[in-house]
């Protein structure tokens, strides 16, 4: 273990000392933050702002969500696991989590949190603007081909899921992008709209209105089977190029945090994600549902983990 490890497990415990039996008796006695890492607007962001809004049902504190975009969510997931183990700051993690630390780009990874509960996951979408010149994904690859390095797509960021899905897509039909990173999707699919880059990788929800009001077009999305809420957009498996990939959010607490106050917040989170308030928030921006408690979702983590060690290994991103 290096000296850097140490030293911040020698914070931890200390901080983990300071929440005394007491103090988490009492818990919460004061409104508890939220940290998303990523813009706001985003998918990250509806959820958790989802999240905190049924919150207030069943919590005696209001749940302040905090927007801490960077570094493909690393600032925001780092503030998260350094902060005091008091219960009083919640994380948003985001499967770039497992990606960052793979490719050297953050220290830490899913080991370093007290997992809670998943909450939505969602496959990857290649867009454009309506009045691009490609109709259909073969267009798009094909044109590709003819102009490698040439087509932009934007993602939410180096080492983003999404740009991992770019990267496998560039990988899975023999093609060059030039990957353009943005703080988060949101900013992304301005961007795309405003013509400042070619195309995005990014979920379909979180593209929704836009895709509605005319101005952004879906070419094939990343999944085993076309979303409802988009039928007219063919998946890649349809098309003949084998490539499934998807996000997932999820709440979380420092690693040290007492067991009286995660208990407070799983129990609080199991009360959340089975109000159909949540649910219908989400799906109002055509987010998908998916709950896992810790066990099943460690287990999905670590299968997770060697398929994203073989893509990262294959594209040579770590």
């Amino acid at each position: 273990m290096t000296n850097e490890r140490l030293s911040r497990r020698a914070t931890l415990m200390a901080a983990a000392a300071l929440a005394t039996p007491a103090a988490a008796a009492d818990y919460p006695s004061r409104p508890v933050e939220l940290v998303v890492p990523s813009s706001a607007g985003g998918g990250t962001d509806i959820v958790a702002r989802a999240f905190a809004d049924v919150a207030r049902k069943y919590f005696p504190q209001p749940v302040i969500v905090l927007n801490r975009p960077g570094a493909s969510g690393a600032i925001g997931m780092g503030e998260v696991m350094n902060a005091r183990p008091d219960g009083y700051k919640l994380g948003m993690l985001i499967v770039e989590l497992q990606i960052l630390q793979l490719i050297g780009q953050a220290r830490f990874g899913t080991d370093d949190f007290r997992l809670i509960a998943k909450l939505n996951g969602d496959p990857a979408a290649l867009l454009v603007p309506v009045n691009a010149p490609w109709a259909t994904i073969e267009e798009f690859i094909a044109d590709a081909k003819k102009r490698p390095g040439k087509i932009s797509v934007g993602n939410s960021g180096v080492g983003s899921i999404w740009h991992l899905g770019a990267a496998a897509l560039e990988e899975k039909t023999g093609t060059e992008f030039l990957h353009v990173p943005y703080a988060g999707s949101a900013p992304g699919l301005l961007a795309l709209i405003g013509g400042h880059v070619d195309s995005m990788v990014v979920s379909p929800g979180e593209a929704t209105a836009h895709v509605q009001g005319g101005k952004l077009r879906i070419l094939a999305v990343m999944a085993d089977q076309r979303q409802a809420a988009f039928p007219d957009a063919p998946t890649l498996k349809e098309r003949g190029i084998d490539l499934s990939l998807s996000n997932w959010r999820a709440v979380a607490l420092p690693k040290a945090t007492p067991q009286p106050v995660v208990e407070a917040v799983a129990e609080l989170t199991r009360k959340v994600a089975a109000d159909p308030a949540f649910r219908e928030a989400i799906g109002r921006s055509n987010l998908g549902f998916s709950y896992m408690e810790p066990a099943e979702f460690q287990a999905a983590i670590l299968q997770e983990r060697e398929f994203f060690r073989q893509i990262t290994r294959n594209l040579q991103l770590n």
